[in-house]
């Protein structure tokens, strides 16, 4: 099947907006979205998996952004994040690694052995069942002086579970009454150690001040005590904007600073709020904050995985990061396709690095734009830049023939479940689509919207408390086409249609039909019965 589209193709992802039954807590639903609404009634669309195995994670664990963009950009579902995980621990791969002995040999040689990260069993950016593992690994090999440094979650699990895994991790440790292992310090993750994609280099200058100097807002004797009084002081913070603060003795000193000789694991196995705080531990020339007499020979810094496939940061990791291969955009600029990607700061990353197989390289013919996000909360600013996002695709959309842009407001706003807000975030991007769609219209192209993982349409969990992480739903995808190509293919019968038909969507929007095996099926094939057979037996024997 050849199509050719005088206008671009345009890949529009909506992040966060799943698809589930309309109810009070379905922001999406519940929103004005007069185009969205005419679309997936005018246009072909079908429900896409965005969870589990279908983005390579284990079997009903929610889907994320990092997974879901890398899926759509590498056209197949690659074992990674949780699921590659499972797997290092399972085997003992961990610990075969010269840098697990290596760290737990400082920490036997008179040094502390740290862990810090994501402190939740969220499974999207870490999981404390594995630091559980490590510390009990770690024990038995006879390391006994450990800290933990507590990047409190919020979003990835209910907003207000702090506490619950306090609880679990005094249980946990009081297996081991020969050992000395505390938790040092903490905060919320929106204000502590994880900043993402150098939006706010002070969040990690307030956890590595807590972290190494031992300064912080706040000083409490246990980490219990520190929730409790946070909550007291502000009774609605979510635990992702918990103030950051460090235990100290009964002489007011911290218990757990990091210092010369000492060993951190850092437990994140994503990337993006993970890398800032690697950085700072590791690099040489570091210009972001001032880390005093601190050398990166001081202390012996190991990441779950590789935070950047680039650079190859940390140089230290318990699990090698997964190959990526045959991407889309290294395909298509060898076809001397000119692309463009665009979102803003809190998802210009995903749009980007992630969708091109965790690099960001770029292929010939590619560019990036990037839009600065607001520094306030997203619940003040719902709308966030989604107009400004339109504005700068729709003035570029002639130079390219692919265009990709991340709309972020489904999932930041959801993330906070403030369900006016979301709606109102749902509505901004609906504007901002109908907007984009009339231009590509114009052109001559065709739009394809899709969505990365579910959140905006599920905001309240069965026990009636807020929830403010993903979910498992499937997600939309609306093929946009006014032009005289619609009249040449159909939706292809695909057993289980997702989000790793994208790319060789994409390739037959443009043309192509040479794209690598490795991909999954079109979720297209053509109408005459003939070559549709051919097409769709090709489609199953792909998907198989």
């Amino acid at each position: 099947m050849k199509l050719n589209y005088n206008g671009p193709v345009v890949l529009a992802i909506l992040d966060g907006v799943g698809l589930t039954d309309d109810g009070p807590d379905n922001a999406v639903s519940r929103a004005r979205t007069p185009w969205l609404g005419k679309a997936s009634t005018k246009y072909p669309h079908v429900a896409l998996a965005a969870s589990g195995e279908a983005v390579g994670l284990v079997p009903g664990q929610m889907g994320n952004s990092e997974v879901g963009h890398n899926t759509m950009g590498v056209g197949r579902a690659v074992k990674q994040g949780v699921a590659r995980v499972n797997e290092a621990f399972a085997t003992g791969e961990v610990y075969r690694t010269e840098c697990f002995k290596e760290a737990l040999r400082r920490a036997k040689d008179g040094g502390t052995l740290h862990f810090a990260g994501i402190f939740s069993d969220g499974g999207v950016h870490s999981d404390i069942y594995y630091m559980e593992q490590m510390i009990d690994r770690a024990y038995a090999e006879g390391v006994r002086r450990m800290r933990v440094h507590a990047v409190f979650d919020g979003r990835d699990v209910g907003p207000y579970t702090a506490t619950e895994y306090l609880e679990r991790f005094a249980k946990f440790v009081r297996q081991y009454p020969l050992a000395d292992i505390k938790i040092a310090s903490g905060g919320g993750r929106m204000v502590y150690v994880a900043d993402r994609y150098e939006s706010d280099w002070g969040i990690v200058a307030r956890g590595w001040d807590a972290i190494v100097n031992g300064r912080a807002e706040y000083y409490f004797k246990t980490p219990m005590e520190a929730i409790e009084v946070l909550r007291r002081v502000e009774p609605n913070v979510q635990d992702q904007y918990l103030p950051t603060f460090v235990i100290v003795d009964d002489h007011e000193q911290p218990i757990g600073k990091v210092e010369a000789g000492d060993s951190m694991i850092y437990i994140d196995f994503r990337a993006d709020r993970a890398i800032e705080i690697a950085q700072a531990f590791t690099y040489w020339d570091f210009p972001y904050f001032n880390r005093g007499a601190y050398k990166p020979t001081d202390v012996y810094f190991v990441g779950m995985t590789e935070y950047n496939s680039d650079t190859h940061v940390p140089e230290h990791r318990l699990i090698e990061p997964v190959g990526f291969t045959d991407t889309l955009n290294r395909y298509l600029g060898e076809k001397g396709i000119s692309q463009l990607a665009c979102s803003e700061t809190v998802k210009f990353g995903h749009v980007t690095y992630y969708f091109n197989g965790n690099s960001y390289e770029k292929a010939v013919g590619e560019d990036f734009v990037e839009i600065a996000s607001y520094p306030e909360p997203f619940e003040r600013r719902p709308w966030m830049k989604s107009a400004e996002i339109a504005d700068e695709v729709i003035a570029r959309l002639p130079k390219y023939k692919f265009v990709r842009l991340n709309f972020p407001g489904g999932d930041m706003v959801g993330h906070t479940a403030n369900f006016d807000a979301t709606v109102i975030a749902v509505e901004a991007i609906d504007l901002a689509l109908r907007r984009i769609a009339n231009e590509v219209a114009k052109l001559g192209g065709v739009m394809i919207v899709v969505a990365d993982h579910g959140n905006a349409e599920e905001l309240r969990e069965a026990d009636g408390s807020k929830k403010t992480s993903h979910t498992t739903n499937p997600v939309p995808c609306i093929i946009v086409d006014n032009t005289d190509n619609r009249k040449k293919y159909t939706l292809a019968k695909l057993t289980r249609p997702g989000l790793s038909n994208i790319a060789a969507t994409v390739a037959t929007m443009l043309g192509l039909d040479d794209y690598p095996k490795t991909w999954d099926a079109p979720l297209i094939v053509e109408k005459s019965f003939k070559k549709a057979k051919k097409s769709y037996e090709k489609s199953i024997e792909n998907e198989a």
